[in-house]
């Protein structure tokens, strides 16, 4: 389960910002999880609630955004957002499309104190 390392990284991540920021406890860690990151929400939930004891983020909420895969089509130049895995772009059927968003997991917001 991947997502032990994942929370083991974003503790360290949410440590850094803390003493960068002079803060001395976290209070909300909000993140972006792409639906093709590869990460289970409810997973990573489990393991930040388990590995946050002891930590600058004891006490903090995790907030988790699943976001829609989104796609960019060359042929019909739009974006689309899919609502299944299927790789082709909605509005014309071209294949000829790119992800623009919604294979990654990002930090977007701390809240600190």
């Amino acid at each position: 389960m991947h997502e032990f390392s994942i929370v083991n990284a974003l503790l360290d991540l949410c440590e850094k910002n803390a003493k960068e920021n002079n803060a001395s406890r976290v209070l909300k860690v909000e993140i972006k999880v792409g639906k093709l990151s590869g990460i289970e929400p409810y997973l990573l939930q489990t393991a930040f609630d388990t590995f946050k004891e002891d930590t600058i983020c004891a006490n903090a909420e995790l907030l988790i955004d699943l976001q829609e895969l989104v796609l960019y089509c060359s042929a019909c130049k739009s974006e689309s957002v899919l609502d299944k895995n299927e790789f082709y772009c909605p509005k014309c059927n071209s294949a000829e499309v790119s992800i623009l968003d919604g294979e990654e997991m990002y930090l977007m917001r701390l809240e600190m104190e």
